[in-house]
């Protein structure tokens, strides 16, 4: 039987600090493109910055490390207008869409509304690798956490459903997403969920979960499940460690 090609790599990572540029590509999204298995060519990589609102910087910053890392680059830009003509065929045209971090609901509200929720099924049952840090990484999901709604943190509900579990970004570092996850499971609210530390990552192929990966020491993922006796349990998953580019 043929591997499914259908590949979500869900990350509370991908990118890192830079003496040169506000931020550069970290082993995370490195392995996203790996994934692509691109050989010949450069790997058309599309960023999506949507939960920032298409900050101009952030994708000035997107094409200067894809020019150093020799991808071919674009992005998808809805504000004020899509800045391609057609995005369903441009998205459908890549190896990677690399969807940034910031309001998850803003993101899942705007997709609908221009019919990406619908073209990233589309694009992802294609063997595009999807991949994202924080809201880029809950979207996939049933929910998560989120501080959408200000900073005291609420779940989201109404994430896309490609995967059937939920998902907690940032667990380590921010901290009220532990609890606030665990207890959400517990009440039923959100469903069995996936969690990652900063620098950590899951990649999926098709629904099922194939492995946690890491980029930085210490960093790890877990998953957070309810019992039939209402007890909450929060598990490590067993990770491997990313190299660093050379």
């Amino acid at each position: 039987m043929s591997a499914d090609r259908r590949i979500i790599l869900a990350t509370s990572g991908g990118l890192r600090r830079s003496d040169r540029l506000d931020w550069q590509v970290a082993p995370l999204t490195h392995h996203a493109v790996e994934l692509a298995g691109v050989t010949g060519r450069a790997p058309r990589v599309c960023l999506l910055p949507t939960a920032v609102g298409d900050d101009p910087r952030l994708v000035m910053t997107f094409y200067d490390n894809a020019s150093r890392l020799g991808w071919a680059a674009s992005h998808v830009s809805l504000l004020p207008m899509p800045n391609v003509a057609d995005v369903r065929e441009h998205l459908l045209a890549q190896d990677v869409i690399w969807v940034w971090g910031g309001s998850v609901a803003g993101l899942l509200a705007l997709w609908r509304l221009h019919g990406l929720d619908t073209i990233m099924r589309e694009a992802w049952e294609a063997g595009v690798v999807l991949t994202g840090v924080s809201a880029g990484s809950i979207c996939w999901h049933v929910g998560g956490t989120t501080d959408s709604f200000g900073p005291e943190l609420q779940p989201i509900t109404n994430g896309l459903g490609f995967l059937p579990y939920a998902n907690g970004v940032h667990h380590d570092s921010e901290p009220g997403r532990r609890p606030t996850l665990r207890r959400l499971v517990g009440d039923g609210v959100l469903p069995t969920a996936h969690a990652t530390d900063d620098g950590a990552g899951l990649l999926y192929r098709g629904t099922e979960l194939a492995e946690a990966l890491t980029e930085r020491d210490g960093a790890q993922a877990y998953r957070v499940e309810r019992h039939a006796n209402g007890t909450v349990t929060e598990t490590e998953l067993p990770s491997r460690r990313l190299p660093s580019p050379s």
